[in-house]
């Protein structure tokens, strides 16, 4: 059953129990030695502060971090530049020779019946 179908008699009522039982609940606190919360609501903590440092501290540190490096950076001597070295290319002679070579020693390793060096 929804609060919408109750008559105003029936939540008059309602809202006496609901009186009562807060009352009683006190009551029990104060019995027991316990503090009395509303049961309504809830407890909320703080949020917890996320990062100790202001936005000040964070950026004097990135400054020193960055004249560190500038330093570091600053002392490394950089190499002259290197003439680049002429690439390697082989004569159609000599590519002929290699060639030959190249099957003169498969002739001669066929002859003997391997196919494998």
């Amino acid at each position: 059953m929804s609060i919408a179908n109750l008559s105003v008699q029936q939540l008059r009522q309602a809202a006496d129990l609901k009186e009562k039982i807060a009352g009683l609940e006190k009551q029990l606190g104060q019995i027991l030695g316990l503090t009395a919360k509303p049961a309504a609501t809830p407890t909320t903590k703080a949020p917890k502060k996320k990062g100790g440092m202001s936005a000040a501290g964070r950026a004097k540190v990135a400054a020193a971090q960055k004249a560190r490096w500038a330093k570091i950076k600053a002392a490394k001597v950089k190499p002259a530049a290197k003439p680049a070295k002429k690439k390697f290319t082989m004569s159609a002679a000599a590519k002929a020779k290699l060639s030959a070579l190249a099957k003169a020693r498969w002739a001669k390793i066929k002859a003997t019946g391997k196919k494998k060096l």
